[in-house]
């Protein structure tokens, strides 16, 4: 189970960015690295193609998983990730902070 996953709000902990929020886009577990919304913009320059006119085009480069940290659903406070299994047998993720469990996006 993972900790951080596609769809979750977070705070960015350390680096130029350090503060910054934004929802996760995509995370990639072989590489530890996740896209996050807003965070990280870099201007990549496309050469023009059928489909696209070219040009500086401005989009979110990977910021690594060590590097960003799950806001807490009731405080908006960055947070730990916990796991516990509710008496139903499901596995659910839950901030260690104020203890909530945290819902699948």
């Amino acid at each position: 189970m993972e900790r951080i996953r596609t769809g979750d709000r977070v705070v960015v902990t350390t680096g130029p960015e350090k503060g910054n929020q934004g929802d996760v886009l995509a995370v990639n577990k072989q590489k530890n690295t996740a896209l996050v919304s807003g965070v990280r913009r870099v201007k990549k320059h496309t050469k023009p193609s059928q489909d696209n006119p070219g040009g500086i085009v401005e989009k979110e480069s990977p910021i690594q998983l060590s590097n960003i940290s799950l806001i807490d659903p009731e405080s908006n406070k960055p947070t730990r990730i916990g796991f516990k299994t509710l008496d139903s047998g499901e596995k659910v993720r839950f901030a260690k902070r104020s203890g909530a469990t945290i819902e699948n996006p």
